[in-house]
């Protein structure tokens, strides 16, 4: 199963200056607890943007850079390749945009945080279509929703 997890602003932002453009500890801690044992497959962009290697996952990175490498990390050339290396663990696609965008036909679920209001930012995503997705849970708060979509399945 492909999961991917993003928190995204009503705007589409998800993301400045390598950062995300707001502070929610309750995302961050629901994060966590989602990729702990998994497979975290993300660009290097966002490898970079971590506050370093994060325990309890594997720490996959999709990179043009043949000769890139960091220590803690996986570095593969191609969404299928790393696919192959997450092999049995729980997959994770954690970004940044142009990973989410090569993913997003693969992904059986999205774990997403809608995030009310409309920051500036400068790495966007497009919402899921709702002909594609299904929300099957979801948890309201103060300026913010963790929802689940999974696939469509259409027969």
């Amino acid at each position: 199963m492909i999961n991917m997890i993003v928190a995204r602003a009503a705007n589409g932002v998800i993301g400045k200056d390598g950062k995300l453009p707001w502070h929610i500890p309750a995302d961050l801690k629901r994060f966590k607890a989602l990729t702990m044992g998994g497979a975290m497959i993300m660009g290097r962009k966002t490898f970079e943007s971590l506050p370093g290697l994060l325990p309890g996952r594997r720490h996959i990175v999709l990179t043009r850079d043949r000769f890139w490498e960091e220590p803690g990390s996986e570095p593969v050339g191609n969404v299928h390749e790393a696919i192959r290396l997450a092999r049995t663990d729980p997959i994770w696609v954690i970004g940044g945009a142009e990973i989410f965008e090569a993913f997003m036909p693969l992904a059986d679920r999205i774990e997403l945080t809608k995030v009310a209001g409309h920051p500036e930012g400068d790495t966007t995503m497009p919402a899921p279509l709702p002909s594609e997705w299904l929300a099957s849970a979801r948890e309201d708060h103060d300026g913010y929703s963790f929802v689940t979509l999974d696939r469509r399945r259409h027969p």
